[in-house]
């Protein structure tokens, strides 16, 4: 039995290198936009914190924006690669 699951999306053939790395950047933005927003809720407490909190949440926003464009920078990556067969079979395992 292993301790951790592997990722739900099926790697692509020409690099896996390169998507390793793609998902771990999804995932510290994902981590960031999570952060920020229970820092900017906490801030919403105060008065005195009401405009770092609203940072904190466009930031956050920003951050949840940046996940579709990661997955695009790398499926844009490996169409031209040629790599159509993978992007085909991650397509199929999502839907």
């Amino acid at each position: 039995m292993t301790l951790f699951k592997l990722s739900r999306h099926r790697k692509y053939v020409s690099d896996e290198r390169a998507y390793a790395w793609f998902e771990l950047a999804y995932t510290t933005v994902d981590v960031c936009a999570a952060v920020l927003f229970v820092i900017g809720s906490i801030m919403f407490f105060s008065e005195a914190w009401l405009k770092a909190g609203t940072w904190c949440f466009l930031v956050g926003s920003i951050c949840f924006a940046l996940k579709p464009a990661l997955r695009i920078s790398r499926e844009v990556r490996y169409m031209k690669n040629d790599d159509y067969e993978g992007l085909a079979k991650r397509f199929e395992n999502e839907h």
